[in-house]
């Protein structure tokens, strides 16, 4: 074993991954991954300062939105640092408890993501199966008291594994596979009992995450049962387009999810470009477009942002 490797495995920093044989093009790279970032920041804080300001935007479903706006901020504030830093050349190093740190607060908002998504297809249940209860069902304390779960559930179910991450001994080079931390990434460098951590995080991901995904496919199934029930071509089409922004926010969440699992489990031949690229888009993809496709797809945010800047600009 050389002693720069020695070195890496004995100290409790930890190095973050680049884009393998790409240094020459970094400064280029940290241009676009810059304006993400800037978009994801402006995007929804302008989608929470339009709900916060308008009074008649004060109702269920836009108080989930606001939920789901600043879960994606915070992901990106959680995660910033590192990318940027790598890519700006200015620090590919990382401490074991800022990377534990960073690794919790990524699966945890992942969790919240999870959960908003699911809350908001609950919420498109109700309006469309049973409208008329609609404003009894999903009362103002009701929805924070949801709101509270959902948080309560991300932040307290994951902190066992995150715990143990504490105490393990990382005997192997402490190299990571992408430009922040996450927690498989972690146990791979673990040489103690990772057992627990393995078979938690599994069931974790099935209680929380697949089991969401399956209720917002029974929730569809209700909803799409009862809009092919309704007479009227131009009802049917007017009740699904208020869930086309719902629908393309899940796909924005989940598919990043399944391809960085796909690749983390069954991509091991693949270039590590490609492990450091799906990890990117893991965190950066529904931050980015959530609020692109709320903006767009939603006309009272359209509207408003519509009136918003013909305002600034008059």
């Amino acid at each position: 074993m050389s002693a720069s490797s020695a070195s890496i495995i004995n100290s409790s920093v930890f190095i973050l991954t680049r884009f393998p044989g790409l240094d020459q093009y970094y400064p280029w790279f940290s241009i676009p991954f810059s304006s993400i970032y800037a978009v994801v920041f402006l995007g929804n804080c302008l989608v929470l300062h339009v709900i916060w300001t308008e009074r008649s935007l004060h109702e269920p479903m836009f108080y989930f939105l606001a939920m789901l706006a600043l879960t994606d901020l915070c992901m990106g504030l959680s995660t910033v640092h590192t990318v940027l830093g790598v890519l700006w050349g200015l620090s590919q190093e990382i401490g074991l408890d800022a990377c534990i740190s960073q690794t919790y607060f990524v699966h945890g908002l992942s969790g919240t993501e999870s959960g908003v998504l699911l809350a908001m297809a609950f919420d498109r249940f109700i309006a469309i199966c049973n409208p008329l209860r609609y404003t009894s069902i999903l009362t103002n304390n009701r929805v924070i008291h949801v709101m509270v779960v959902i948080l309560m559930r991300s932040a307290l179910s994951i902190l066992p594994v995150i715990i143990c991450l504490k105490f393990f001994h990382y005997c192997r080079p402490h190299i990571l596979s992408h430009s922040f931390c996450l927690h498989q990434d972690l146990l791979q460098l673990a040489c103690s009992d990772i057992r627990f951590n393995s078979f938690y995080a599994l069931a974790l991901v099935i209680c929380t995450l697949l089991l969401d995904a399956v209720l917002i496919l029974i929730s569809y199934v209700f909803i799409l049962h009862t809009v092919l029930a309704i007479a009227s071509r131009e009802e049917r089409l007017k009740s699904l387009q208020t869930c086309v922004s719902h629908i393309c926010a899940v796909l924005v969440f989940y598919i990043p999810i399944i391809g960085l699992t796909m690749v983390h489990h069954f991509g091991k031949h693949l270039s590590p470009s490609v492990h450091v690229l799906m990890g990117n888009i893991y965190i950066l993809f529904p931050p980015l477009m959530n609020p692109i496709i709320y903006s767009v797809k939603t006309q009272q945010i359209r509207s408003r942002m519509k009136q918003w800047f013909s305002l600034k600009l008059k």
